[in-house]
């Protein structure tokens, strides 16, 4: 039987859904068909994508091709990293308990309050006048 050169997974945080391709490769890592340093502009945003493949040692060995949509930048960041640990997972199962103490494989699940009825957003309220 053949072995798998791609590996699908894919991660969720706030809006953000990213769909992410690992294949073997020299580390590039292309979203929405654009670079990497091109799409991610804040370093902090960098950073958040890299962690996980920097935890594993496995920056250089994987290609990354991600298809991101919704929310905003620094949601977009944290659902590519959980797409991309997930991803790391399939490839080598040893990595789970390095990822999993890290936290890269949980779901951050907040979420933005829905706006409430007789008030300005989800808690403010409009102003009160006595008169």
């Amino acid at each position: 039987m053949e072995q798998a050169t791609k590996f699908l997974a894919v991660g969720r945080r706030k809006e953000s859904v990213a769909r992410v391709r690992l294949s073997p490769g020299k580390g590039t890592i292309i979203v929405n068909r654009r670079p990497f340093d091109k799409y991610f502009l804040r370093e902090t945003d960098r950073i958040i994508v890299g962690q996980a493949l920097q935890l594993t040692n496995t920056k250089d060995k994987f290609d990354v091709n991600v298809s991101l949509r919704g929310g905003g930048l620094t949601g977009q960041a944290g659902a590519l990293r959980l797409g991309i640990a997930r991803a790391l997972v399939l490839t080598d199962a040893s990595f789970k308990d390095a990822l999993r103490k890290g936290g890269f494989l949980t779901r951050d699940p907040r979420t933005k309050e829905r706006k409430k009825y007789g008030l300005k957003g989800a808690r403010k309220r409009f102003q009160w006048t006595k008169r």
